[in-house]
């Protein structure tokens, strides 16, 4: 099935649940994976402890009820193919009809064969009924279409790529699951299937008809969707509008100075933001004194632009490039993975600053930020968050964050996502950092409008033993390496009786820093462990001290953790969270979940915590790929938006939480392959009216909820 008609058949899916209770077919007949009505059924159906079930016949079909009063990802009911397993390979989606039966909204959720990445989820509020949607995102690429598409993680044809996938032809268990927290929960679901064709481009159509694939504007062109861009007039007419919503949303009325909550509760003011725990809950304290909640937004800026080297045929139009069109083109140097990693240096072009000079004129940068500014407060949002246009934040009418990053050596033996682990040993880490923080004298340093700084993002910790293996297989002058040879000196004093406790056979210790192998991981843990955690320490006490050394007044924020499963799923972790907690002013966690309910530091530590990247996309508006989480369309994205926040603000930890980001991005990708559905805006600068009503449906509420939480 093409990408037109998958848009139709969601869009579709948005009427049906709006108007029966559970919509029976799509527009193209699927699989039905159980027959709940069948004698099989019942032997194809598990449930965990503390879950009930009941097949039942409800008015439209065969159902299946679940009550339970537990909450979580793991525990739940299993659905288990009859026979033996369903081959899922040809289809886009799994997807089952939810009804809440209960008198609380629920989160419901479903996974495949146990998959991390490969699920769905859905809010339902009381005795209403939504389709919970799994989208069958793929890791194995026909070798066609990465030559045809090259820097792309999502594709035409219904090629959504992700690392953590199972073989789709061989799935034989659905979980469901309900994500948030212990307490009564009812649902019946009915018609367990698979549906939309997965069909990408045959060579012979790549030869054809679908290049160009990008128009004038940065939007895909073999689809329509409601707000699709057809004109440069429609621009100026769309500004025009959004400034009459605007201004009939013009912000929370009880809000103070700062975003903080002028009804509230009056505390202690600096002048500066700082963290206080107050009756029983953590919360961020503004400079006037007032109790403050971090609803806030990544990426806040403009002109992001897509590589266009080598894959020119993709583009309708692009510009020549000459004085005028300059400021839109440039020229990209790195690449973290994907393909561009090995084609550098590329050339870039900018749809989406083209699209903002057709829209605000001469003075587009100028205009775009001053619009943001009013969309954040309109939105209910009161932070500018990690990696955001300092033109923008430094205009100081909202709180930010400011990004540091550590300088010096990495660790060569590590490995990582965005690159190695740096090395907290080298002197020019501190000196990288002291750096950048000096750069921030008259900007963030000192100003009451920062809230603090993220430093380093989604670093590779690994587990207990990871950065001292990585530490071993490094060379002689790894000074981290230096640094673990002259403890174990300290503690062994010869080279024997490290060899005795160790196993190994080093001649001397010039011969173990040569070294570049791993010892007995068993014989040699307890000292792999000691020097792991002393280089987590060492690296979160620079990084304090050189914020408390050059800005006094801002907080510590972290390091921005990318353990999207923890405390559940990841309890090895808790040893790296205890020792941040040690040093920093709040624990930061980017948590690609679909609820943030169970989020809590590990015993005995009582620090803020606080989400610094989550996001939900569909393809129902022309992007290729939803990003890490995916919901079936833009409404059901408002609603469990709405839930994940809600969700933070019921947790007594959690001081705020930040959606990445703000601009979709590009059809074709960022230099690492990242095309997503996951803007608050689309590349022509026009809101997701459903996620913004969804932001408003919480911020402008969201002092009272907490307060209220219990």
């Amino acid at each position: 099935m093409n990408v037109r008609i998958l848009f139709a058949i969601t869009a579709s899916f948005a009427l049906m649940s709006a108007t029966i209770t559970f919509p029976q077919q799509e527009a193209q007949p699927g699989l039905l994976l159980l027959d709940l009505g069948s004698e099989a059924a019942g032997r194809s159906i598990e449930a965990d402890q503390g879950f009930t079930t009941k097949l039942m016949q409800g008015a439209q079909g065969p159902l299946l009820r679940i009550e339970t009063r537990v909450g979580g990802d793991i525990r739940g009911v299993r659905l288990r193919a009859p026979a033996g397993n369903w081959d899922m390979s040809r289809y886009l989606y799994v997807a089952m009809d939810v009804q809440n039966r209960g008198t609380e909204e629920v989160l419901v959720s479903c996974r495949l064969q146990n998959a991390r990445w490969v699920d769905g989820a859905v809010v339902i509020p009381p005795a209403e009924s939504r389709i919970l949607s799994v989208l069958l995102k793929r890791r194995i690429l026909p070798p066609h279409l990465e030559k045809a598409f090259p820097g792309m993680n999502g594709m035409p044809g219904g090629f959504v790529g992700i690392w953590d996938q199972p073989d789709l032809s061989r799935i034989d268990t659905l979980t469901i699951a309900f994500p948030g927290e212990a307490g009564p929960k009812a649902v019946e679901i009915g018609n367990v299937r698979s549906y939309g064709s997965y069909e990408p481009p045959s060579e012979a159509r790549l030869r054809g008809s679908i290049f160009p694939f990008v128009d004038r504007f940065g939007q895909y062109r073999h689809a329509t969707w409601p707000g699709k861009l057809e004109s440069t007039e429609d621009l100026v007419r769309r500004r025009r509008a959004e400034q009459d919503e605007l201004a009939k949303h013009p912000g929370p009325a009880d809000w103070g100075t700062y975003g903080g909550w002028a009804k509230g509760p009056k505390l202690k003011a600096t002048g500066y933001f700082r963290v206080e725990k107050h009756q029983g809950k953590w919360w961020l304290v503004d400079p006037e004194g007032l109790l403050f909640w971090s609803h806030g937004i990544t990426c806040v800026r403009a002109a992001n632009g897509t590589p266009i080297t080598g894959r020119e045929r993709a583009f309708e139009y692009l510009p020549v490039d000459s004085p005028a069109a300059s400021q839109f083109y440039g020229t990209g140097k790195q690449a973290a993975r994907g393909y561009y990693r090995e084609h550098v240096p590329y050339k870039t072009y900018s749809f989406d600053g083209a699209n903002l000079l057709h829209k605000y004129g001469d003075n587009w940068r100028a205009a775009f930020a001053e619009t943001t500014q009013q969309r954040l407060r309109s939105w209910g949002m009161n932070t500018i968050a990690n990696w955001s246009d300092e033109a923008i934040y430094l205009q100081r009418k909202t709180p930010y964050t400011a990004t540091l990053g550590t300088g010096g050596r990495r660790i060569e033996g590590s490995e990582g996502t965005w690159g190695k682990f740096p090395d907290p040993f080298d002197p020019g880490f501190r000196q990288g950092l002291q750096r950048q923080l000096a750069d921030q004298k008259g900007k963030s340093a000192g100003d009451p409008w920062c809230i603090g700084y993220f430093v380093d993002n989604e670093l590779s910790w690994g587990d207990e033993f990871a950065l001292a293996l990585a530490v071993l297989g490094s060379p002689a002058d790894q000074p981290a390496k230096q640094a673990f040879d002259a403890d174990l000196r300290s503690k062994y004093k010869t080279i024997d009786k490290l060899n005795a406790a160790w196993g190994t056979s080093h001649a001397s210790w010039d011969d173990f820093l040569r070294s570049r192998s791993a010892p007995p991981k068993d014989k040699a843990s307890g000292d792999l462990v000691r020097f792991n955690h002393k280089l987590a320490e060492t690296y979160f006490r620079i990084c304090r001290d050189s914020i408390r050394e050059a800005a006094p007044n801002g907080l510590y924020l972290g390091c921005r953790f990318d353990f999207h499963f923890y405390p559940v799923e990841d309890a090895g972790r808790d040893w790296l969270v205890r020792i941040a907690g040690q040093f920093v002013d709040v624990i930061s966690f980017n948590r690609y979940r679909f609820s943030a309910r169970d989020l809590v530091p590990p015993k005995g530590v009582d620090k803020p915590l606080i989400i610094g990247e989550f996001h939900f996309g569909a393809l129902d508006r022309g992007l290729l790929h939803t990003g890490l989480r995916s919901v079936l369309d833009q409404r059901q994205r408002g609603e469990i938006y709405a839930g994940y926040v809600r969700s933070a603000l019921e947790n007594p930890w959690m001081i705020g939480t930040h959606w990445f980001q703000y601009g979709d991005q590009p059809v074709t990708g960022r230099s690492d392959g990242e095309n997503y559905q996951i803007g608050f805006i689309d590349v022509t600068d026009q809101p997701y009216a459903e996620t913004v009503a969804a932001s408003r449906s919480v911020g402008y509420a969201m002092y009272e909820h907490r307060m209220q939480a219990k």
